[in-house]
C-alpha cells in the first residue's frame, strides 16, 4: 500500500510502526453550525483510507476530535470563537450549541455510512492535559507570556518552518494567521488565551491566576498524546491546516514530547462550487439536507466524492452530482438482474450477467471463494495505489460482477448497494406477471395500468425478447 505523504511530499510505501495497530488521527469539526458538504468530503476520503487499510488485514485505532473550545474566528490567535459567535448567533448557550451540532455532525455522519471512529475526544474533556502540556512547554523554554495569552516561541523550534514549506525571513505579518504587534515573531501561536475583563467567554478555566482557554492547536496534540501516543502512523486533514493548524501541531507536540508527532500526513484538497470558493456570500454553502431537498441522498454525494482523488481540487455541480446518482442507480440495477431468473437480450447485458442471474437468484450476502478474488485483488490493487477510487470505479464499470463482488465494492467503499436494492417481494413479481398475461392477451389497457402500478412502486419493467426485466426507478 502507497499513500502520499505531506512530511516528505511524495509517495512511499506504507508500513506502520506496530503490525499490530495503526494509529491515526483525524482532525474533526468545529460544532457551531451545520457541516457544509465540502466539510463532510474529508470523511468520506479518510473512510475511503480506514476501509482499504482494513482489506489489508491492518488493526486500527483511530481517533477523531471535535472541537468544542478554542477555535477562534480568524483561524489564528484573535476574533471570537466561533462556538461564542454560534451561541450569540441562536441565542443558546456554548454548551447548547455544543451538544445540538455534535448530534447534527454524527447524524450527517452516519448517513454517509462511515466507518465509525474507534474514539470521538471533545476538547473540553482534556482541559487538565493541555494545562499539563503548556507547563511542560513552558519548563523547557518554549513559551513566553503576553497580556492576552502564553505563546508558542517559534524561533526556538529550529524545524518549525519545514512542514509547510514557509519563508519565515520573509512572512509578512498578518498574512498567515492575525497579526499581534506584541508577539516575538509573527508566526508564534497562542497555545493559552487569557480572557480579557471586557469578554464575555462562557467556557473558561483558571490558568496562571487567570480565566482562560486552550489555543485551538493544542487540544490535538493533547488528545494525540494521552489516547494514542506518540509517534502515530497517520494524521489526516484538509490541505488548508497545512501552514498553520498542522504546522502548529507539530511544533508544540515534538517540542515537548521529543520525538515525531506522526510519521505520515495525508491532507485532501478543496471543494469549489460552481468554481467558486464555498462562501456564504455566495450563497452556495450546501449542507446536506440541501441536498436531499433537491432529490439527492447522502449516498449520491459520496458516490460523487469518491470517482474523483483526494488530493485533486473537485468542482462541485449538480449535474455533476445527478450523473453520480445515475451512475450509483446503475450499479444497484446491475445488482438487480442477478436477482432475475429471466433469459436477458445481448444488447440487454453482458453473457456473463445472463448466466448469473440463475445462479445467484436469492443469494444476498454469499462468501467468496479462493478463485472469486480476482476482481477483489484488482479493486484493491488501485486502491493501495494511494487510494485511487477513479481506477477502481472504473473497473467496476467494466467488470462483469458476481454478488459477492458487489459485497466487496461495498465493504470498500460503503455505498451500501446491496442494502438499497433488495429483491421485490413476490407481491410485485405477480404484478409482472399478471402484465405479461395482459400482453399476451392483448389486453394493453390492463398492461399499461400495471406498469404504472409498478412505477408507483419503484419498478421499471423493460420488455425484452425472452421477458420482462425489472429494474428500480431511483
Amino acid at each position: 500500500m502507497k499513500l502520499y505523504n505531506t512530511l516528505t511530499r511524495k509517495i512511499e510505501p506504507f508500513v506502520p510502526e506496530n503490525k499490530d495497530e495503526v494509529k491515526i488521527y483525524t482532525c474533526g469539526p468545529t460544532v457551531y453550525s451545520h457541516p457544509h458538504i465540502g466539510n463532510y468530503a474529508s470523511y468520506i476520503y479518510w473512510d475511503l483510507l480506514i476501509r482499504t487499510l482494513r482489506a489489508n488485514d491492518y488493526k486500527i485505532n483511530r481517533i477523531l476530535n471535535i472541537t468544542d473550545v478554542g477555535h477562534l474566528s480568524s483561524d489564528a490567535d484573535e476574533g471570537e470563537d466561533k462556538l461564542e459567535k454560534g451561541a450569540a448567533r441562536e441565542n443558546k448557550t456554548v454548551w447548547e450549541i455544543a451538544e445540538y451540532y455534535i448530534k447534527d455532525f454524527l447524524a450527517g455522519y452516519n448517513s454517509l455510512n462511515l466507518v465509525k471512529p474507534d474514539k470521538i475526544t471533545r476538547a473540553t474533556d482534556y482541559i487538565e492535559q493541555d494545562i499539563k502540556l503548556v507547563d511542560l512547554l513552558t519548563k523547557k523554554g518554549y513559551t513566553y507570556e503576553l497580556e492576552d495569552g502564553v505563546y508558542f516561541n517559534t524561533d526556538h523550534f529550529s524545524r518549525y518552518a519545514d512542514f509547510a514549506k514557509l519563508d519565515l525571513k520573509h512572512l509578512q505579518a498578518g498574512a498567515r494567521v492575525e497579526f499581534n504587534a506584541k508577539k516575538l515573531h509573527p508566526s508564534d501561536f497562542a497555545v493559552w488565551k487569557f480572557i480579557r475583563p471586557d469578554e464575555t467567554h462562557a467556557m473558561r478555566w483558571d490558568y496562571l491566576g487567570r480565566p482562560g482557554y486552550p489555543g485551538w492547536h493544542l487540544e490535538c496534540s493533547t488528545i494525540i498524546h494521552t489516547e494514542l501516543g506518540e509517534p502515530i502512523d497517520i494524521h489526516t486533514g484538509g490541505i488548508d491546516h497545512i501552514p498553520v493548524h498542522h504546522t502548529n501541531e507539530i511544533a508544540q507536540s515534538e517540542a515537548a514530547f521529543d520525538t515525531k508527532l506522526s510519521r505520515f500526513w495525508l491532507h485532501c484538497n478543496f471543494i469549489t462550487i460552481d468554481g467558486n470558493k464555498i462562501s456564504k456570500s455566495l450563497g452556495n454553502v450546501y449542507t446536506l439536507e440541501d441536498l436531499k431537498k433537491r432529490g439527492f441522498s447522502p449516498l449520491d454525494f459520496k458516490m460523487w466524492i469518491l470517482q474523483g482523488h483526494y488530493q485533486s481540487e473537485r468542482n462541485f455541480t449538480f449535474d455533476d452530482l445527478a450523473a453520480a446518482k445515475r451512475r450509483r442507480l446503475n450499479w444497484r440495477n446491475r445488482i438487480a438482474l442477478l436477482y432475475q431468473d429471466s433469459e436477458l437480450p445481448n444488447d440487454f447485458s453482458s453473457g456473463a450477467l445472463k448466466g448469473a442471474v440463475a445462479a445467484s437468484q436469492g443469494a444476498v450476502r454469499p462468501s467468496f471463494t479462493p478463485s472469486e478474488k480476482v476482481f477483489e485483488n484488482s479493486l484493491l490493487e488501485h486502491l493501495d495505489d494511494n487510494l485511487n477510487s477513479a481506477a477502481a470505479f472504473s473497473l467496476i464499470d467494466n467488470s462483469e460482477l458476481t454478488l459477492a463482488d458487489w459485497q466487496k465494492v461495498d465493504e470498500l467503499f460503503g455505498l451500501n448497494l446491496i442494502d438499497d436494492t433488495p429483491d421485490i417481494p413476490d407481491s410485485l413479481k405477480d404484478l409482472i406477471r399478471q402484465r405479461e398475461q395482459a400482453r399476451a392477451d392483448k389486453d394493453f389497457t390492463t398492461a399499461d395500468k400495471i406498469r404504472q402500478e409498478l412505477e408507483e412502486n419503484n419498478i421499471i419493467i423493460n420488455d425484452s425478447p425472452t421477458g420482462p426485466i425489472w429494474e428500480y426507478k431511483a
